[in-house]
């Protein structure tokens, strides 16, 4: 791949790529930026191996998520929303908006279940893409979706 295509690639998904890590970041601008850069760069070192037979967002997503777990261990998982609210940072995308209440929801989800939550659900992909970007099988993922989906509702009290 040139670097004009990867540009051009890049130009075209890079918003997407932004709100899938602003979600897994939990709002957290300041940390999505970080990692969209750190993926993108990874991206870049490694496009030569890309093969046009699959879509170029979802190689990139995988590489971003592989790029979020492997910095998860700063990604703190809070178990209630009350500890959620106290990590807080003022640079939250959304501070005082719409979406908090499910960036702090989506905080006490562990990091597998938060990725299988935002790519389904933010992202749309199907369980068979999602399998694909995490490195899990199809099954994996349904149950880490169902699981999810399950914290949610008691978190969001839905």
């Amino acid at each position: 791949m040139t670097r004009d295509v990867f540009i051009a690639h890049v130009e075209r998904e890079q918003e997407a790529l932004r709100g899938f890590l602003l979600a897994l970041c939990c709002g957290n601008k300041s940390d999505a930026d970080d990692l969209a850069q750190d993926a993108l760069v990874k991206a870049y070192l490694s496009s030569a191996g890309y093969q046009e037979k699959g879509r170029f967002r979802s190689w990139l997503f995988k590489i971003a998520h592989n790029t979020f777990l492997s910095h998860k261990a700063s990604v703190r998982t809070t178990e209630t929303l009350d500890d959620a609210r106290s990590l807080i940072s003022p640079h939250a995308a959304d501070n005082s908006f719409e979406h908090q209440s499910l960036y702090l929801a989506l905080r006490t989800l562990p990091p597998k279940e938060r990725s299988a939550i935002t790519l389904y659900y933010l992202s749309g992909y199907d369980t068979k893409e999602i399998a694909a970007i995490t490195d899990t099988s199809e099954d994996a993922v349904r149950k880490q979706l169902s699981r999810g989906r399950d914290k949610l509702k008691a978190r969001l009290k839905l």
